[in-house]
């Protein structure tokens, strides 16, 4: 089975200059645990986790958060792994596992056109293992 059978075909960003509270919201409101981050032009320059949100917004109030000059550019990871969308699905399982990240970015060329997440292969492992053999 291939990736661009299951990913999610809505890929979520936000912008580096956004705040880390505004980016928590984000996530809560489409519950997603990781953004893309891009710049000004569109570029995809990084990723920013829930886990990663949690610890920052741990150590400040909410009103600080919304003043505060950090923004998600300090504290996003700068890195972006890929996969093709025609990949096989065991492959985007190997490069989470080696990588030890839970989601990533599908694309087409260099296209972006979906994610793939950890927990969208443990649904499709667990649909198929329900399913009784014929």
């Amino acid at each position: 089975m291939k990736i661009q059978d299951v990913m999610n075909r809505k890929v979520i960003s936000i912008n580096e200059n956004t705040s880390p509270i505004e980016a928590f919201e984000k996530m809560y409101k489409n519950g997603i645990r990781r953004l893309f981050v891009i710049n000004n032009n569109g570029d995809y320059k990084g990723t920013i986790s829930y886990t990663n949100l949690i610890g920052i917004l741990n150590n400040f109030n909410n009103e600080n958060s919304k003043n505060n000059k950090n923004t998600i550019k300090n504290i996003m990871s700068n890195t972006i792994i890929t996969i093709d969308a025609k990949e096989e699905i065991k492959n985007a399982a190997n490069l989470m596992l080696r990588a030890d990240i839970s989601g990533l970015l599908v694309v087409d060329g260099k296209k972006p056109v979906g994610v793939i997440t950890k927990t969208d292969i443990c649904r499709l492992v667990a649909a198929n293992l329900l399913i009784p053999n014929q």
